[in-house]
């Protein structure tokens, strides 16, 4: 059987729905996966040993294990000690979102650490503590250092997205496969999925080397 480079073009409305399907759940998971790290990163440095202990397992689990194991942990066996299934959709944005906050949790840790401790001497000194510190003083210097590996993270997401065909969620990967299967056309279709996912995250690894080179020169400054 000979290589047609055709044969993708013919399903790309399909192949479009399921790229849209990654991009949103990298979105969602990306978002809420920030949020979290960054009250895991919070956490790990609490005074309080229970919580300081349980953030770091958290971490360690997430980051020690591969994300199918979670997908599928999620999927088969939460329900089983839930007693409902949340449906593929959920259990893919709550596998992908929990790893989310286990690999963003570190870049905020490694950003805090950057932050002079005068800063903290500072606004305690002028009253400000807690929440307020932490929403107006910390987080938006820990953001700012943490630009760069934040968007390696969402590629890094965007890729691990494929993961979530195993469950029969819709993506890029699944309607690929799918296609592949009916076709007979594995070679052009896996292909054209390796493409398509090397045109996404190649462009934005491209912005994050020069947004991190940005945001060095301005911290220097």
């Amino acid at each position: 059987m000979h290589f047609d480079p055709m044969v993708p073009f013919k399903y790309w409305d399909a192949l479009l729905i399921g790229l849209w399907m990654s991009v949103r759940l990298t979105l969602i998971c990306l978002a809420l996966g920030i949020a979290l790290g960054f009250l895991t990163s919070q956490a790990r440095r609490s005074r309080l040993m229970p919580l300081r202990a349980f953030a770091t397992f958290y971490v360690e689990l997430f980051r020690g294990t591969p994300v199918l194991i979670q997908l599928f942990w999620i999927f088969y066996c939460l329900p089983l000690l839930l007693g409902f299934e949340p449906g593929n959709f959920a259990s893919a944005v709550v596998a992908l979102t929990l790893y989310a906050g286990a690999i963003t949790s570190e870049t905020f840790r490694a950003s805090l650490k950057s932050i002079p401790r005068e800063q903290y001497d500072t606004c305690r000194a002028l009253g400000i503590t807690g929440m307020n510190l932490a929403l107006w003083v910390v987080l938006p210097q820990a953001l700012l250092r943490a630009i760069p590996t934040l968007l390696s993270n969402a590629v890094a997401l965007f890729k691990e997205s494929a993961l979530i065909s195993a469950v029969g969620m819709a993506d890029l990967m699944f309607i690929g496969s799918s296609i592949s299967n009916r076709t007979g056309r594995p070679v052009e279709m896996l292909t054209a999925i390796a493409v398509i996912y090397f045109a996404v995250a190649f462009p934005l690894t491209r912005v994050v080397g020069r947004i991190e080179a940005r945001i060095l020169r301005r911290l220097a400054v």
